[in-house]
């Protein structure tokens, strides 16, 4: 990495059924013929167990099988002038969803120095079957994170996605080996700014993206409650806030697992619009070393992150029942996020358009 000035970059996100179709044909191949054709930097699609929307409709892992329709969220990365001109033409193929806009800096060998902010989500992409040192690159990463004392780190496996402008799909008979994964970790800046070098160094192509987040929890105590937003910025943009909540899939609330007590409850509540989650396949929280499923266990130990936007004042009301389900276990942090747009056949609420307020 090198001091020159960094480039402003965006990460676009959009959350939807993985059936969902855009004409004739499923709205994830157009998003990836989108992205390809645009050259951009990466774009991975990440297969959820569960999850609700404005239709309050559950999708469920009790109840989900390869042959229905679970949920999914696809993120491309690139500069903020190429993501924000691919924004409206991805509200456009998402015929019912969430697509968010969030501002990140990128990393890569040679890039410029990011800015670490005071608390940092920092993103890692690999490939599913990259190794170091013999191991996979993943397990690699995150036992660099865990020596570096970040808060957490969750492995989510990309089922398809682009690299440098060329589609990355997972066949059963294929190694498989440029299908994008992402690292999710939460660390201090000093952590981030020691972790940025070691990785340099372990991956042969490192990809990385670092964002603004808050750590509200860890390990079930409560550190700070997401920070309360107006509901437009000085020039009247909608503002949106995002709760990431990671749990372990064999930790239980009530004799069910807490991203789906989370789930249904937020549900049930009515307290937030939507809630999607992911399953991770390796990871850690708190001291505990990194770690994934073992073979002859009883129960899954692997990392699930249960993903809720909306605006400030249902984030607020949502943090209120995910707060209390994760008393003694999970690691919770926040962010804002400057667009949104949920879309319905037709009907769109929100802006691509980003908001800039300081906290």
């Amino acid at each position: 990495m090198t001091d020159r000035h960094a480039t402003d970059y965006l990460k676009l996100t959009a959350y939807f059924a993985e059936r969902m179709r855009h004409g004739h044909r499923f709205a994830a191949d157009a998003l990836f013929d989108l992205y390809g054709s645009n050259d951009v930097a990466t774009s991975v699609m990440m297969r959820g167990i569960a999850s609700f929307g404005p239709h309050h409709h559950l999708r469920s892992d009790q109840t989900l099988s390869m042959s229905e329709d679970p949920p999914v969220a696809v993120a491309a990365v690139d500069t903020a002038d190429k993501i924000a001109a691919l924004a409206e033409d991805t509200v456009t193929l998402t015929t019912r969803g969430l697509i968010t806009l969030e501002r990140a800096q990128l990393v890569r060998r040679g890039s410029p120095a990011p800015t670490i902010p005071e608390t940092a989500k920092l993103t890692v992409y690999v490939g599913r079957h990259h190794r170091v040192g013999g191991a996979p690159a993943y397990r690699a990463v995150c036992t660099a994170l865990h020596r570096h004392g970040f808060a957490g780190a969750t492995v989510l496996l990309g089922v398809d996605g682009t690299a440098h402008g060329q589609r990355r799909r997972a066949r059963f008979f294929s190694s498989n080996s440029d299908v994008p994964i992402m690292i999710i970790a939460i660390g201090t800046r000093e952590q981030v700014a020691a972790a940025l070098g070691e990785l340099d160094d372990l991956l042969d192509e490192p990809l990385l993206t670092v964002e603004r987040a808050q750590l509200c929890k860890s390990g079930g105590e409560l550190l700070t409650r997401p920070p309360s937003l107006p509901a437009t910025d000085a020039e009247g943009r909608p503002l949106w806030q995002k709760l990431m909540i990671h749990t372990s899939e064999a930790t239980l609330h009530d004799g069910v697992p807490i991203h789906r007590a989370i789930v249904r409850q937020l549900l049930q509540s009515g307290t937030s619009r939507g809630a999607t989650v992911l399953r991770g396949v390796w990871g850690y929280s708190g001291t505990r070393e990194p770690h994934g499923d073992k073979l002859f266990q009883i129960g899954r130990q692997v990392p699930v992150t249960t993903i809720v936007i909306d605006t400030s004042d249902r984030i607020a009301a949502a943090f209120d029942t995910v707060d209390e389900l994760t008393d003694g276990h999970g690691l919770i942090s926040a962010e804002m996020v400057p667009a949104a747009v949920v879309v319905d056949e037709g009907v769109r609420y929100g802006s691509t358009d980003l908001a800039r307020h300081h906290y």
